[in-house]
């Protein structure tokens, strides 16, 4: 089976498919930051393009095995921001009409099979362009289905809930099965991911290790930081002086921010940002400094060999932005094999 990648970023869900079996035939994103480390990564074409401007006819024309449209899956891993409940506000009308976009290509190609992430929030905050989708969807004949799972129930050291919709022309939608929670494996840990990696102070690198470089911090958040217990303290933990004036009414602002992660739990949901303590619980559980880019990418269950370039920020929206490898790989696994089966009975 045969696919394309659509807004496509550092390539988590591409490298997922790829470890499934699942020839990936190019991914596609108007963020020029990501082509280094996704041909780096995966060896594969990044069309640098914007989604907006180009039509199914244009693709087919240049990748022609498009066509062969019973042998492909259309991806659309759309910018979530909007939908997400940490932001409500400038970047929605940015790209709220993206999901649109892609069902606009989606209706183009007719492809065989349809896989979309985004944050939960879609069925709310974007209850009209995900409704829109979902029409689509059924005048187009397809059969779809959506769930919301877990990274966590799927060996990734996270509590990441996503949105997951699969649609198809020619099967019945199927979804992997948790291997991870109550009754079935343990959840890997934080421990379990990143223990092993060389310690590091903030603002510094080791160049043994592609990645494994922390953020610097101001001798204000330095202090905030060794003031903040080991394996899960947060900002409740500090004196007074160290506490931001917007946090010192009790009950006020995020209680993650500026927190520890914890040794023997999964991760909280990376973000763009997770490689700072100011913007999530992305403190290191025992080291005073924030958790490096390289294991952020662990517990978003990249291999240690997946090189990401660019800037900090740059990298830490690649990481963040993810669809975590593993989850990606386990999908594509589920739907290949049913994709298999179908074609094998309809030779």
């Amino acid at each position: 089976m045969n696919a394309v990648d659509f807004f496509c970023g550092g390539g988590g869900m591409t490298k997922g498919l790829m470890n499934a079996g699942i020839h990936v035939l190019f991914g596609l994103d108007l963020n020029p930051s990501c082509q280094e480390t996704y041909e780096n990564n995966n060896g594969i074409p990044y069309l640098n393009r914007d989604i907006t401007q180009i039509t199914g006819q244009q693709l087919q024309n240049e990748y022609p095995i498009l066509n062969e449209n019973d042998n492909l899956l259309l991806v659309g891993c759309a910018p979530c921001q909007p939908f997400s409940s940490q932001r409500h506000s400038d970047y929605a009308h940015v790209s709220t009409n993206l999901l649109d976009e892609f069902g606009r290509l989606v209706a183009q190609i007719m492809p065989a099979h349809i896989l979309v992430e985004n944050v939960p929030g879609i069925e709310q905050r974007g209850e009209a362009v995900f409704n829109r989708f979902l029409t689509l969807l059924t005048y187009l004949a397809y059969q779809y289905e959506h769930r919301i799972l877990n990274a966590k129930n799927f060996c990734i050291p996270q509590n990441r809930r996503r949105l997951i919709l699969i649609a198809s022309r020619l099967i019945q939608p199927v979804f992997p099965a948790a291997t991870h929670g109550k009754g079935l494996l343990p959840y890997v840990t934080v421990e379990d991911t990143i223990y092993n990696y060389p310690r590091l102070n903030a603002g510094q690198e080791n160049l043994d290790i592609p990645n494994h470089r922390a953020a610097g911090m101001s001798t204000l958040n330095m202090r905030r930081i060794a003031a903040t217990p080991h394996d899960g303290g947060g900002r409740i933990d500090w004196p007074s002086e160290l506490i931001l004036r917007c946090h010192s009414k009790k009950g006020t602002g995020y209680t993650d921010v500026y927190g520890r992660m914890t040794w023997k739990q999964v991760s909280p949901t990376l973000t763009s940002k997770c490689y700072s303590i100011s913007n999530g619980r992305f403190g290191h559980p025992e080291q005073d400094r924030a958790i490096s880019l390289r294991e952020a990418a662990a517990l978003q269950s990249f291999p240690d060999d997946y090189v990401f370039y660019g800037s900090l920020q740059e990298i830490g929206k690649q990481i963040g932005n993810a669809v975590p490898v593993l989850l990606a790989e386990q999908i594509g696994a589920c739907l290949l094999t049913a994709h298999n089966e179908y074609m094998q009975n309809h030779e």
